[in-house]
């Protein structure tokens, strides 16, 4: 998969990972997004360590640990800016 399909990728589970974790967030929405595709990024890269989809494919296994990995930059940003 391409880098910019890549960030499109991490565009919505950065949108989702929000849904699951709603609340006001220090950075505002942009700052959310971002935390999306770096999350995405991140569970992507885990993801295909264990085995759990590719970087390469768009596949189930790669957007969950995209939504988990951005779930958890998210929570971790809410902790540190509070």
């Amino acid at each position: 998969m391409g880098f910019l399909a890549w960030i499109l990728f991490g565009l919505i589970a950065g949108v989702i990972a929000k849904v699951i974790m709603p609340g006001k967030d220090p950075g505002g929405l942009i700052v959310t997004i971002l935390l999306g595709i770096a999350g995405a990024f991140v569970g992507g890269w885990i993801g295909s360590l264990v085995g759990l989809g590719t970087m390469g494919d768009f596949s189930f296994g790669s957007f969950v640990t995209a939504i988990v990995g951005a779930l958890v930059l998210l929570a971790g940003y809410r902790m540190i800016k509070k």
